[in-house]
């Protein structure tokens, strides 16, 4: 590896032969490049699946209600169905051991006002768990308790943006602001990575809710975060038998698919996973073609290299040279070619990634396109393989050859 006269030899015959060298080296390059392109767009694509879900906890699931579209048991369709905290607690209880995080939710448009700075947000009532099932960022103060849901407090937690709207860059942590015709206390501000219309909503505590606007115990939503443990498919399967026990509690055909919904985030994650995995199949099985051409080109390049230097090789065993350093320059040679054309075709792939960077997002869906440092080492792993292969075979058949026969050689 070190003799440096044997790398003057490797040196001198890739310049004898740069076009074959070159022509060689290409396929390898083209194969590299083409994988790094390829790996990179469907990359990309992950990146925007999982910018899609960034706003909610990936063990997240979603309850929700309408009015029914079936008949069922002497009710009549279009029947409103209304979820309840009795409902709330039946999920909490029944599947403890399932569930990692539970909320209820309440949906109102309220106006907040702060001096003579007012507008109209969505104020979503909760629990103190939706604070991670929505993967809420606390940047000042806190998030609701359970103490203010026990003592039905008048506290919010407003959005970076709500905060911007009605206070500027003046402190709102600790201050009161008018929500509705009630005086809350601003006890928490968050960010979200959801975007500006999820950092434009507050939150306040559903019993406060509950008591203040209706006197009741009606709840919009519920939501919940199931068991991290569970794999994909149990929490698919956890997902649909609550659905199926909902169901037969509110009385609501099996089949309406209108009057109660369970959005699990399982279902999706499985489905992106699945997705995923068949694209990256595809371009392992493209890549990998490509690069078994280009490493069949190198190999037939390096037998007629050694085709043309048999006399050379034969003399060499006459003068004692061991078998064992005719196939190591062999395979040096070969490795060099495929390792230099495979960085040049990685480097330019990585290259081109980066000049497309976001701009297929809003089109194409493919965000940040990009080749991690593990797929790097592993190209570089494979482009090292590849080039003792391309060189072993035609290598070992040089070095087997006698040396009488190799002088007879034209």
């Amino acid at each position: 590896m070190f003799d440096i006269d044997r790398w003057r030899e490797i040196f001198q015959s890739i310049n004898k032969n740069r076009l074959r060298s070159v022509m060689s080296g290409f396929t390898v390059a083209f194969a590299i490049l083409l994988f790094t392109l390829l790996f990179g767009i469907v990359s990309g694509l992950s990146n925007s699946f999982k910018g899609a879900f960034a706003d909610d906890a990936q063990n997240s699931m979603f309850v929700r209600v309408w009015k029914t579209s079936i008949p069922y048991k002497g009710l009549q369709t279009g029947r409103r169905v209304q979820l309840k905290n009795d409902d709330y607690n039946f999920v909490k209880e029944e599947y403890s051991n399932k569930l990692q995080y539970q909320s209820a939710r309440i949906y109102k448009n309220f106006t907040l006002k702060y001096k003579n700075e007012a507008s109209t947000y969505s104020v979503m009532a909760i629990n103190p768990d939706h604070q991670f099932i929505e993967k809420t960022i606390i940047n000042e103060g806190r998030y609701v308790n359970e103490r203010d849901i026990k003592e039905k407090s008048k506290v919010i937690v407003i959005g970076r943006l709500i905060k911007e709207d009605l206070f500027g860059e003046r402190p709102a942590l600790g201050k009161r602001i008018n929500v509705n015709g009630s005086s809350y206390l601003i006890i928490g501000i968050f960010s979200d990575e959801g975007g500006d219309n999820e950092e434009r909503k507050a939150f306040i505590p559903l019993s406060t809710a509950q008591m203040i606007y209706g006197n009741n115990d009606y709840i919009s939503q519920m939501a919940f975060g199931y068991n991290p443990n569970l794999s994909l498919d149990a929490a698919v399967a956890f997902g649909n038998k609550m659905e199926r026990d909902l169901r037969k509690k509110l009385n609501i055909h099996p089949d309406d698919q209108s009057a109660l919904s369970v959005r699990n985030m399982a279902e999706a994650n499985k489905g992106v996973g699945q997705f995923m995995g068949v694209l990256y199949a595809i371009v392992i099985l493209v890549g990998s073609g490509t690069l078994v051409a280009g490493i069949i080109g190198i190999s037939n390049i390096m037998i007629f290299v050694i085709k043309e230097r048999t006399k050379e090789f034969g003399i060499r065993k006459a003068l004692g040279a061991k078998p064992s350093s005719i196939v190591g320059m062999v395979v040096q040679e070969s490795v060099l070619i495929t390792t230099l054309a495979g960085y040049l075709g990685l480097s330019l792939g990585t290259y081109l990634l980066s000049l497309i960077g976001n701009s297929l997002e809003e089109d194409y869906f493919i965000k940040d396109p990009s080749v991690s440092t593990g797929i790097v080492v592993g190209a570089t792993i494979v482009l090292i393989l590849s080039g003792l292969i391309a060189g072993y075979v035609p290598a070992k058949r040089a070095a087997n050859i006698k040396p009488i026969v190799a002088l007879r050689a034209d």
